[in-house]
């Protein structure tokens, strides 16, 4: 379970790469945001071209990169050079003044002393914190990705190697089997990809090195909370830079709101028990609103000479309401439930497949709030519960904008008076709408998408 953290995952709860990466599709990195998980050690650079990185320091003891020893791209006071080594070096007594914090959350001085001892900062984080890849991938081929055969197929060995659990679970919780298995397996490819960094000392970095170190504090006396508690073993706290572990990616804070002791062996391991894993992912999805036995939403087909600014998630209406502006299910079939409420999206606007969204894909928005992710998560469970492909074909022959052309539209956008923000290379609803209102200016369909054709359009080509 990943967030947006440090400018790249879900809320204040849990994280994950697949969020960092779809976060890089279709939502601004939010300064909100959390981190990546076990994907971006799944997929490394995927969302990068040749040469989209700068070139890299030779890899240290055991093949792990060093910091480079910049200043961080974000421009935060912080984030200097001179500021990251001048907090590195006070590293030992920033964790050692968090010792009456710790206290007042019950942790005994004995584990306090225990779990800390020999923590250093791993500054290649900082790095990590704020990379800003020249290249992304296209939402098709991120759903290309993560929604593969043998994916698909190791989740239906899953899902009847835990019959049981996800029987039991889905009885209890009302919280859809596939949704759970679904994101298991985007999150870390069931089990296989969940990330190597020691949770407390990635945790302990950012909590006292960085532009996020109040939101990092939590997370690391969370995980202490953790430790001291007995639920799981330093060893088994393993997963991204910004500490978000286990198959589901729960952050240190996540676990403590929803993970659950489901066989009641009085530990709640979300790592190596599935019937804890299973429960907890199930429970969190619960807890932010989950409707049971109710879909995420349907592929539809959006007519010619469509109103694209309809296309907006603050602009819900019933399926009753967007049949009558000519919407169709992808598929042919009737919609079950026309009074149900729903907002239209359109990743790649006129020329790509729409989607009505339903509460739940709001839900999974909140377990990581990235619309790449949440169509992903939605479409693979849609899969193993034996649904087809998408109907409509994506737009392949486009291209995704460099962050050199994405930082260049939002600058024609403002020169002509759409945008109001800062420019900075990061398309969200700002952006979107910016570009949706010169689409409208100059009368083609206002559909937001950012290809090649709007912006040569904004320059004037």
């Amino acid at each position: 379970m990943m967030q947006l953290v440090a400018g790249q995952a879900r809320r204040a709860g849990s994280v994950t790469g697949a969020a960092m990466i779809a976060a890089a599709l279709l939502l601004p990195v939010s300064a909100h945001a959390q981190a990546q998980n076990g994907l971006s050690n799944l997929f490394g650079g995927i969302f990068s071209g040749p040469n989209a990185a700068p070139s890299q320091p030779a890899p240290g003891p055991g093949g792990a990169l060093p910091w480079s020893g910049e200043d961080g791209a974000s421009g935060h006071p912080l984030m200097t050079a001179a500021a990251i080594r001048e907090a590195a070096d006070n590293f030992s007594n920033c964790v050692a003044a968090m010792w009456p914090d710790a206290a007042r959350r019950n942790i005994t001085q004995e584990n306090f002393q225990r779990f800390t001892a020999g923590l250093s900062p791993d500054l290649r984080i900082m790095d990590l914190m704020d990379s800003q890849p020249e290249f992304t991938k296209s939402i098709w081929d991120y759903l290309d990705i993560l929604v593969n055969d043998n994916r698909l197929a190791k989740g239906r060995e899953i899902l009847a190697k835990y019959k049981a659990q996800f029987d039991a679970t889905e009885k209890a919780t009302g919280v859809d089997r596939y949704i759970i298995a679904s994101i298991w397996g985007i999150e870390s490819n069931y089990s296989t990809q969940m990330g190597d960094r020691s949770v407390l000392q990635s945790t302990a970095t950012l909590a006292c090195i960085g532009r996020r170190q109040a939101y990092f504090k939590d997370e690391f006396l969370s995980a202490l909370e953790i430790l001291n508690r007995g639920d799981l073993r330093p060893e088994q706290m393993r997963g991204s830079w910004a500490g978000a572990f286990g198959p589901t990616q729960f952050m240190p804070t996540a676990f403590k709101r929803f993970a659950v002791d489901g066989d009641g062996d009085g530990r709640r391991d979300v790592v190596d028990n599935p019937t804890d894993l299973i429960a907890s992912t199930a429970n969190n999805l619960k807890k932010d609103g989950w409707q049971a036995s109710q879909t995420w939403g349907f592929e539809v087909v959006v007519p010619q000479g469509f109103n694209y600014m309809l296309a907006d998630r603050a602009k819900a209406m019933t399926i009753a309401q967007w049949e009558k502006l000519g919407l169709k299910r992808a598929t042919g079939q009737p919609f079950p439930h026309p009074a149900e409420k729903a907002y239209l999206l359109a990743p790649a606007g006129a020329q790509g497949p729409g989607f009505l969204m339903l509460q739940n894909y709001r839900v999974i928005m909140k377990y990581n709030p990235a619309e790449a992710y949440a169509l992903a998560i939605g479409h693979f469970a849609d899969r193993l519960r034996g649904g087809q492909p998408f109907v409509q074909p994506w737009p392949r022959q486009e291209r995704e904008l460099s962050r050199t052309e994405r930082l260049e539209l939002q600058q024609l956008l403002a020169q002509r008076g759409f945008y109001k923000g800062t420019p900075d290379g990061q398309f969200g609803g700002q952006t979107r709408e910016a570009l949706r209102n010169f689409q409208a200016s100059i009368g083609v369909p206002a559909d937001g998408f950012a290809s090649s054709d709007a912006l040569e359009r904004l320059r004037g080509r």
